[in-house]
């Protein structure tokens, strides 16, 4: 018979199962998964050689983990990407109420079923998707919410005097014995109910309404934290941080390809918008570097963070941007445009923390500085780089293009303009052909159109060209009859 097949304690111990505690399930699984050279936390990237080793020694080591670091660093992914290292299925006391083990029973029904019933007592089997709780850390979280009160109506229905045990009812904690436990954003808690868990960590003692319980729980518990929380909102009081085994701290992707990576797994994008719309590579490295930017941009709070999740959302923006674009030209197919940017702007507006100096220029000003900036960043990756002064003007790469706008009255580059249209403008400028062709030949012919109008924003960047927003898409003009112009 196979042991996920048993029903009674009889069977299960004739099976010859082993108990073990969930740390010890967490250490032989993850033994075994680097042994055999799998992947332990499949899906997180960026974490290979600085989280993932530290979680793994913190396993090994049977700690409970806290997590701290900035918003949208895959802190809650991790604690779920735990489960993974339990077993597939444990035997559970029938109708226990905290997942009693059969051969460690801790409840008073556990008890009571396994004296009068013995080796008929029946027993069915948890899935580990279902050894997962969560509870976010809120101001009014309460002791009787995660460990429990006395109930009663249970005492009315079943007759019991306040005296009996049998009158609790267990919180969340009680109740997610023998699972992982993910507090979130821990110093959020008020420190009295903090101190509620002091016990649980060390000792296993539960304190209810007077009663003092002896529960040794069966727990891994993970939390999280903020570093911002420690001087915003609270903080973790000492005694529970002496109770935590590991404090690791997470961090942002360190390169655009991971941010890359990340984003692609996470974005929700479904099969027609992939179908329709292209996404340059050159498009999808901005978008990243855009993040980098905030992370270090004068108008943005570097304490908050910027989440992964403004990538994400952008990208999908983009992507929608594009979509509804080609659906109002009524086309099948078409490519991601450089003024399809500004439709990202509202991914990023709710997600960027703003000084003061970001406050008085407005979160849809800092967004367009963000896209400005990684514009300037990337540049001269592909180009030679402009300098500010150039002793030979008429020598520069870029002294031809500058001399067709000087000549041109004005260079329109509508937001909602057919792909047919948007191709025929940017090929008038015959100059910028000859530049990529010269710099940039072995570009893909999807993506050289994208790479024409990075080179106008570009030389806008750099003070060579100058951009304006109008009704319906963007004017490009010579900087010097622009100034002009304006005298």
């Amino acid at each position: 018979m196979k042991i996920e097949n048993t029903t009674t304690f009889g069977q299960l111990k004739q099976a010859g199962y082993q108990s073990k505690s969930i740390k010890d399930e967490l250490r032989d699984n993850l033994r075994a998964k680097i042994k055999s050279g799998q992947p332990t936390f499949e899906g997180v990237h960026g974490f290979e050689n600085t989280v993932i080793p530290e979680l793994e020694r913190a396993i090994l080591s049977r700690h409970n983990i806290n997590l701290l670091g900035l918003r949208g660093q895959a802190k809650t992914r991790l604690a779920r990407k735990m489960v993974e290292l339990l077993d597939e299925y444990i035997p559970v006391v029938a109708g226990s109420e905290i997942n009693d083990d059969p051969f460690q029973p801790i409840s008073r029904f556990a008890k009571d079923v396994l004296q009068q019933q013995g080796d008929a007592t029946p027993i069915t089997w948890l899935h580990r998707s279902e050894r997962f709780s969560e509870k976010l850390a809120t101001p009014d979280v309460t002791v009787a919410d995660l460990i429990g009160d006395v109930d009663p109506i249970k005492a009315a229905n079943l007759k019991l005097s306040y005296a009996d045990d049998r009158v609790i009812h267990f919180g969340m904690i009680p109740r997610a014995n023998r699972c992982i436990f993910v507090i979130n954003e821990l110093p959020d808690l008020q420190a009295r109910i903090q101190v509620a868990l002091f016990n649980i960590l060390q000792e296993g003692d539960v304190q209810i309404r007077g009663f003092k319980l002896r529960m040794p729980l069966d727990m891994q518990f993970i939390f999280t934290a903020n570093p911002e929380d420690y001087t915003n909102r609270g903080s973790i009081v000492t005694p529970l941080k002496d109770r935590i085994g590991s404090q690791i701290l997470t961090h942002y992707p360190e390169n655009v390809a991971i941010a890359r990576t990340i984003t692609h797994q996470e974005a929700k994008l479904d099969s027609t918008q992939l179908e329709t719309v292209y996404v340059p590579s050159l498009a999808k490295d901005l978008l990243e570097q855009i993040a980098f930017e905030a992370r270090d941009s004068e108008y943005v709070d570097h304490k908050s963070g910027v989440s992964a999740r403004m990538s994400i959302t952008a990208y999908e923006n983009l992507l929608s941007t594009a979509e509804r674009r080609a659906l109002l030209a009524g086309e099948e197919k078409t490519s991601v445009r450089l003024s399809d940017f500004m439709g990202i702007i509202p991914a990023i507006t709710g997600k960027v923390e703003l000084v003061y100096e970001g406050e008085q220029e407005g979160a849809a000003v800092v967004a367009q500085h963000l896209l400005g900036d990684a514009i300037h960043t990337f540049f001269p990756a592909y180009f030679p780089k402009i300098e500010k002064l150039e002793r030979d003007a008429d020598a520069s790469p870029y002294a031809k293009i500058l001399e067709w706008f000087f000549t041109e009255t004005g260079f329109e580059l509508l937001d909602d303009a057919k792909e047919e249209t948007y191709k025929k403008q940017l090929d008038a400028i015959k100059p910028l052909e000859d530049l990529i062709q010269k710099y940039q030949p072995e570009t893909p012919v999807a993506d050289r159109y994208f790479l024409k109008e990075f080179v106008l924003w570009g030389l806008v960047e750099y003070n060579k060209l100058s951009k304006d927003r109008v009704e319906v898409g963007y004017q490009f003009k010579d900087l010097y009859s622009s100034y002009i112009n304006k005298l």
